[in-house]
């Protein structure tokens, strides 16, 4: 009976000692699994709202990026409509917004001037989808880069992407720069462009998207040239943020650009029809009292690059344009100081690109 007893106390305490050890190994994978928690987690943002300007009927890629879930728990603050690349930029100098996107002649402009802005993702360009088109009256006798000399041509705002892309057109169909001045650009509210054409107060329009299809539909119209045949497939500009945010605010800074990119590549690879539908319903529900019956002429994002991953070469081409216009002096400024794809979730070397 002793005997018996001895032997029920030993396997209590071996019993004993592998409950210890097992909770000893329990304490330790917890240990172990929270710090590996830690080590993922992101870290706290310095800001957790981001001012911007919309645009009226359509999607911007810091929106489509929030109803994606890619933002969160930063969230978006809109301060109202912008009218233009250059104005959305200068916003974002003057620290009134805290990102905008403009065109890269714009840009370079700015920073030419000592603005303390830095290119962060691009998010707009031309393909075989989506493009400006410079259009005339069917039976126009404009045919050539010549047969402007002395005519008027519609833009949406002067010093930015069509203005460039004009002057280029010219310039390679052998206008001087004292003839290309005879060719006078006229600033028009993009809405307004194809009537104004129509009406003669142009004779020259430059169109794109919804308002270029609508108004070929009409017919009476032909095209003279579009950027993309002077450029091909190109990404034409960037949002831009302050040094000063980048700085203050560096985990802010790469969530709402990790976020964009992410966006961006979302619409680069999914079925446009997909794309469509869920831009129309963002502006359904975010209720602007607005008209985006233009949503469904949206083809693609026009960006060239992987989810707007930026590269020298799509900047230079302007910075060489601004040089040889006699309005930057050679070496001025170059083009790897003009932008970072430090918080582009798909920059170069980084190994998370399936996420």
């Amino acid at each position: 009976m002793t005997s018996l007893f001895r032997s029920i106390r030993a396997r209590r305490r071996r019993s004993r000692g592998a409950g210890d050890l097992l909770r000893v190994l329990w304490t330790a994978c917890a240990v172990t699994l929270g710090l590996a928690g830690q080590a993922f987690a992101e870290p706290p943002l310095e800001k957790t709202e981001i001012r911007y300007q919309g645009w009226a009927g359509q999607v911007t890629f810091p929106e489509l990026a929030e109803d994606l879930g890619y933002l969160a728990p930063l969230k978006l603050k809109w301060v109202g409509n912008t009218i233009s690349g250059p104005q959305d930029i200068q916003t974002v100098v003057t620290g009134d917004i805290d990102i905008g996107g403009g065109f890269y002649g714009a840009i370079l402009k700015l920073i030419a001037a000592k603005a303390p802005i830095k290119a962060v993702v691009g998010y707009y360009g031309s393909d075989a989808n989506t493009y400006y088109g410079y259009y005339v009256k069917e039976d126009s006798p404009i045919r050539t880069a010549r047969d402007l000399i002395g005519k008027k041509v519609a833009v949406n705002t002067l010093g930015a992407h069509l203005e460039f892309v004009l002057r280029e057109y010219l310039a390679r169909n052998g206008l001087s720069a004292a003839e290309a001045k005879q060719v006078t650009l006229v600033a028009i509210p993009p809405v307004t462009g194809e009537q104004a054409l129509r009406q003669g107060q142009v004779e020259v329009s430059a169109l794109n998207g919804v308002l270029r299809d609508k108004a070929l539909e009409r017919g009476g119209i032909r095209a003279l040239f579009a950027d993309k045949d002077l450029f091909g497939q190109f990404t034409g500009g960037a949002y831009v943020l302050r040094e000063k945010f980048i700085k203050e605010n560096p985990n802010t800074a790469r969530k709402i650009v990790e976020g964009i990119s992410r966006a961006i590549h979302w619409a680069q690879t999914t079925p446009p029809e997909e794309v469509r539908a869920r831009f129309d319903r963002i502006i359904a529900e975010r209720k602007r009292n607005e008209d985006g019956s233009s949503i469904k002429y949206w083809k693609s994002t026009g960006v060239a690059s992987k989810g707007g991953v930026i590269g020298d070469g799509e900047i230079q081409v302007w910075i060489d344009w601004l040089e040889k216009d006699g309005l930057f002096k050679p070496g001025q400024i170059k083009a790897s100081d003009v932008y970072t794809n430090e918080f582009n979730h798909y920059r170069p070397g980084k190994t998370a690109e399936a996420r």
